[in-house]
C-alpha cells in the first residue's frame, strides 16, 4: 500500500507543503445512499502552508522546574509580560512540529475521524496563536490569557480521540510507529499545557490581593510558584490518592466488599519541587490498578485483603516510590503490551470505554461512578486560586470520577510519559500469581529539562 503524502515543492530554498485545514473525513470508504457505489475516502482538505515551514525550522526552548521556580518566585510586571511573550511564541512553535508530524502519516491514516479531529484542533490553535501580536501591557496579557483558557478547554478532547484513533488504524501502520507517534504527541501536549498553565497561574497570582514582591515564607501561598509545588510530600500525595481511590472502589463494589488498606513506610518526610497534578495522576493510576487487582481477587473470600504497601525512599538526587500489591500479578496475555497504546487484547472494550469519555484532561478520574457524564457538570473555574490553600488548580485536577470498571487501557503508558517528562522513570515488575511492584523515580532537584522532541521529522516532506 502506498502512503500518500502532501504534495511538496520548493520556495526560496525551503520545502513547501500543502496542509489539511478543514475536513469532514470518513473512515476508509463511503457508500452513496442512492447508487450504493463505493466512494473514495474523503480526507482533509488541503491548502498551501509555507507559514508552517517557517515555524517548523525553529527549535523549541525547553524549561526545567528550577527555571519555572526562579523566574516566578519574584513576580513583577516585566516578568509577567516576558512570560506572556515566551508562551505566545512557544505554543504555536511546539504545535507546528506536531502538525508536521501528522502530515507525514500515511494519508489513509489521517482520514480517520478521530485523528482528523485532533489535526483540526491543532491547526486551529496554531493559526490562532501565531497571529497574536506582542504582549506589552498587563491588560493585553489578560486578553491573551482568555485565549489560552479557551484553547486548553477545546483540547480536552484530544487524548480520547488520539487513543481511539490509534486503535482504529491498526493494520495501517506498524504498532511501534504508532506508539512512537503517540509518545511524541502526548509528551508535546504535556509541555504545552505546562507552560500555558504556569503562565495562567502566574497571571492569577499577579492579580491576587495577597501578591506583593516581599511575600513572607509563612504566607499561605508561598509553597506554590505558579503550578510548581515547592514542598511536594510523597506521603501526603499517596494518602490523598488512596483516600479518593478507596472511596471510588467502595461506591463501585458496594459496602459489603472489603477494600484493602494502604500502608506507607520509609522516608515519609521527603519533599521535592514538582507539579502536583502530575504526581497525583501517576500515583492515582498505580493505586487504582492495585486496589482493583486486590479487590477483584479477594472479594469472594472471607479473610481481609492484604494491604497495599508503599515504600518511600529519599536519596541524594531522587525520591523513589514503590507501590506493592498482592493482586495476583498482570495477566500473561496483557504483560507484553503494558506500555503500548496500540497493541494488546481488549481492543473493542477499550474503544467502547473511550467513547464514554468525551473529554480527558489526564486526571486521576474522569467519569462519575454513577455514569453521569462529566461534561454535564457545571463548568469549573480551573485557573482560580483556592482561597483557603492558595493552591492553583490546573486542567489535570478535576474532581470528577470514573468507575473502576471503565478500563481505558492508557493509564500506565500515560503515567510513564508523565514520569519521564521531568527525567524520571516508571517501571513495573509482575510476579505471576502473587502481585505487582511498581517503581516511580522522581528527580528531586528540579534541574532536569523537560523531555521534548524538539524537531519534527522532515524525511517525508
Amino acid at each position: 500500500m502506498l502512503a500518500l503524502r502532501p504534495a511538496t515543492g520548493t520556495r526560496n530554498g525551503l520545502s513547501r507543503t500543502v496542509l489539511p485545514l478543514t475536513s469532514a473525513p470518513q473512515r476508509c470508504r463511503v457508500h452513496n445512499a442512492a447508487d450504493k457505489s463505493p466512494q473514495p475516502p474523503r480526507g482533509p482538505m488541503w491548502r498551501p502552508s509555507t507559514v508552517l515551514d517557517d515555524w517548523v525550522q525553529q527549535e523549541a526552548r525547553p524549561i526545567s522546574l528550577r527555571q519555572l521556580t526562579f523566574f516566578g518566585r519574584t513576580l513583577t510586571e516585566s516578568r509577567l509580560i516576558s512570560s506572556a511573550n515566551y508562551v505566545r511564541t512557544e505554543l504555536p512553535l511546539r504545535i507546528s512540529h506536531r502538525i508536521r508530524d501528522m502530515q507525514t502519516l500515511p494519508y489513509v491514516v489521517l482520514t480517520n475521524d478521530n485523528l482528523s479531529h485532533v489535526y483540526e484542533l491543532y491547526y486551529k490553535a496554531f493559526d490562532k496563536l501565531r497571529r497574536i501580536p506582542e504582549v506589552k501591557t498587563v491588560e493585553e496579557n489578560d486578553r491573551f490569557c482568555d485565549v489560552i483558557k479557551g484553547t486548553l478547554g477545546e483540547h480536552l478532547s484530544v487524548i480520547p480521540h488520539l487513543a481511539m484513533g490509534v486503535l482504529e488504524i491498526q493494520g495501517l501502520m506498524k504498532p511501534e510507529e504508532t506508539d512512537k507517534f503517540m509518545l511524541t504527541l502526548l509528551r508535546s501536549r504535556i509541555s504545552r499545557r505546562v507552560i500555558a498553565e504556569q503562565h495562567l497561574a502566574l497571571s492569577e497570582t499577579f492579580h491576587s490581593p495577597w501578591h506583593f514582591p516581599d511575600a513572607k515564607d509563612d504566607d499561605h501561598s508561598a509553597d506554590f510558584v505558579g503550578e510548581v509545588f515547592l514542598r511536594c510530600n510523597a506521603k501526603e500525595v499517596v494518602e490523598q490518592c488512596a483516600t479518593t481511590t478507596r472511596s471510588l472502589m467502595q461506591q463501585s463494589y458496594g459496602s459489603e466488599v472489603a477494600i484493602p488498606e494502604v500502608k506507607i513506610e520509609g522516608h515519609t518526610d521527603a519533599t521535592f519541587p514538582y507539579i502536583l497534578s502530575h504526581l497525583q495522576y501517576i500515583v492515582g493510576e498505580l493505586l487504582r490498578n492495585s486496589f482493583q487487582a486486590v479487590t477483584e481477587q479477594r472479594k469472594h473470600k472471607e479473610s481481609p485483603p492484604p494491604p497495599i504497601e508503599v515504600l518511600i525512599c529519599d536519596t541524594a538526587q531522587h525520591v523513589i516510590i514503590r507501590i506493592s500489591d498482592q493482586g495476583g500479578g498482570v495477566p500473561r496475555e496483557i504483560l507484553p503490551y503494558l506500555w503500548s497504546f496500540s497493541k494488546g487484547p481488549r481492543r473493542r472494550m477499550r474503544l467502547e470505554n473511550l467513547n464514554k469519555v468525551p473529554k480527558l484532561a489526564a486526571t486521576l478520574q474522569e467519569l462519575r461512578v454513577d455514569g453521569t457524564d462529566a461534561e454535564q457538570e457545571p463548568t469549573p473555574k480551573p485557573f482560580d486560586r483556592d482561597a483557603a490553600t492558595g493552591k492553583h488548580p490546573s486542567s489535570l485536577s478535576t474532581l470528577t470520577a470514573r468507575s473502576p470498571d471503565l478500563r481505558l487501557g492508557i493509564g500506565l503508558p500515560m503515567s510513564r510519559i508523565y514520569a519521564e517528562y521531568w527525567a524520571g522513570s516508571l517501571e513495573l515488575h509482575s510476579l505471576e500469581g502473587y502481585g505487582v511492584d511498581a517503581f516511580l523515580q522522581i528527580p528531586k532537584l528540579g534541574n532536569k529539562n523537560e523531555r521534548l522532541t524538539t524537531r519534527a521529522s522532515m524525511n517525508a516532506v
